[in-house]
């Protein structure tokens, strides 16, 4: 376990040949280079670059560029349920830091950002937050380092964004608003994300979904990909309740509710 990505990240390994000390190095490196390149609270990250680059293109990681397109897809496939250019509104209401920016729009939409090759850039004085996304992506990059490593089964933990593989089966439990603990099931060659909606600001809580209208609960996410279940966190959240699981099921997950296997 180790304090990363505003949480604990914790990974575990099994295998009867690879070495797994060195494999979970490789694993937190991994994660500790998303973090490096994404992260909206430090300065020199490459997403602030973008939002501090005053619509002028810069060139970018593949990996940031990775990140970028799947977000923005995401954005532009969820209606905007899920919307990673709400930077504006996050830092107005001191949920993320102001990096010096000046005004900024509270949020825009997926054609504000521009990739092309290379680089990337901002159309519109918007800033664009990758932290609905980028914990699960970081996930699977952990997973990947691990299975390249020879490691047959392993899972890692950030923060609630879990994943699994190989021939293991993890307990899950999700913590309702009221601090109550409802076990899930068990995980397996999969991941699962969750997120709260609350009615009103908490500093307490530093996470925060921004929406026209929320109903506030607690909502978890299985999908393939960590990235793909953390970004779908947020859609479950936000969508009415008459198309929630239905939307979830478009986009590539599944709403849980109990019993997962």
């Amino acid at each position: 376990m180790r304090p990363l990505l505003g949480t604990f990240v914790e990974i575990g390994a099994q295998s009867a040949h690879a070495m797994p000390e060195s494999a979970i190095a490789a694993a937190f490196a991994a994660v500790e280079r998303v973090q490096a390149l994404l992260s909206f609270h430090d300065a020199g990250s490459e997403l602030s670059r973008l939002n501090l680059a005053d619509g002028k293109a810069i060139a970018l990681h593949p990996l940031s560029l990775r990140v970028l397109r799947l977000a923005q897809g995401m954005t532009r496939a969820s209606g905007g349920l899920f919307n990673c250019t709400v930077g504006g509104e996050l830092v107005r209401l001191g949920v993320l830091p102001d990096h010096g920016c000046g005004a900024q729009l509270g949020c825009g939409v997926a054609e504000d950002i521009e990739l092309h090759g290379a680089t990337a850039r901002l159309r519109r004085p918007v800033l664009v937050t990758l932290d609905g996304i980028a914990k699960g992506y970081a996930v699977d990059c952990a997973i990947r380092a691990l299975q390249r490593r020879g490691i047959t089964a392993g899972w890692v933990n950030a923060g609630g964004d879990l994943r699994a593989f190989g021939d293991l089966v993890l307990p899950v439990a999700r913590r309702e608003a009221d601090g109550s603990m409802v076990p899930l099931g068990g995980l397996r060659e999969a991941a699962i994300a969750t997120s709260g909606i609350r009615a009103s600001h908490d500093a307490t809580f530093p996470g925060w979904v921004v929406g026209a209208s929320r109903t506030p609960g607690v909502w978890s996410v299985l999908a393939p990909t960590a990235w793909r279940a953390d970004a779908l966190t947020k859609v479950a959240g936000l969508a009415e309740e008459s198309r929630r699981a239905r939307l979830v099921r478009q986009l590539g997950g599944r709403l849980v509710e109990r019993a997962v296997t």
